[in-house]
């Protein structure tokens, strides 16, 4: 039998298990972000290789919905899968202090669809665009880490600070995830020319 999702926010860390790190990131840092089109939940679509200046891209495996069904009943279980929307809010939280650290801007990225994007961007008011890689193609052209559950591939969580289309830091694994943002916020204060 299915349950619906918990609180999406109150989590306590302690008692979901972190993920390792399995080396399924080490080949990024460096590496040229290829010029593809990702649809945006602002509408249109996003290259994140012709962003100009710092950009830092949250990578998430899904969000949930308040009293949805879960995606598996084990979700919480699976090593760095809980913790989307708190991972996303921490971002809109941090967001002006970042673009006062120097990020030019900031994306959400999962393989979920505009459309799902769009119902949690909307709801925990997020001020940046999510991107779908619901195709794959970015995930595939960067040989990104990934999960599959119930059928879904899923990315698994990172952050990504890119400059001028190359990649110059990789955050990865990502735990807790309500504290990437902090982290992030932390490396571009403590490299202030970076980049830029």
């Amino acid at each position: 039998m299915s349950t619906t999702q918990p609180d999406l926010l109150g989590v306590d860390w302690s008692k979901i298990p972190a993920p390792e790190d399995d080396g399924g990131a080490r080949h990024l840092t460096g590496t040229a972000v290829p010029d593809l089109a990702l649809p945006a939940t602002t509408g249109g679509s996003v290259s994140l290789a012709r962003q100009e200046g710092v950009t830092v891209v949250f990578v998430y495996p899904r969000t949930g919905r308040p009293g949805a069904i879960a995606l598996v009943d084990d979700w919480d279980m699976i090593p760095g899968a809980r913790g989307c929307t708190p991972q996303s809010c921490a971002f809109r939280d941090l967001h002006a202090d970042l673009t006062t650290a120097g990020v030019a801007q900031v994306f959400g990225l999962s393989t979920q669809d505009t459309a799902y994007q769009q119902e949690m961007a909307e709801r925990l008011h997020l001020p940046f665009a999510v991107l779908s890689d619901a195709e794959l193609k970015l995930t595939e052209a960067l040989s990104l880490p990934t999960m599959e559950v119930a059928g879904h591939a899923l990315l698994k969580r990172m952050a990504l600070v890119i400059a001028n289309g190359r990649i110059l830091k990789v955050f990865y694994p990502v735990f807790p995830p309500d504290r990437n943002a902090a982290d992030v916020l932390q490396w571009m204060k403590d490299n202030p020319g970076e980049g830029r």
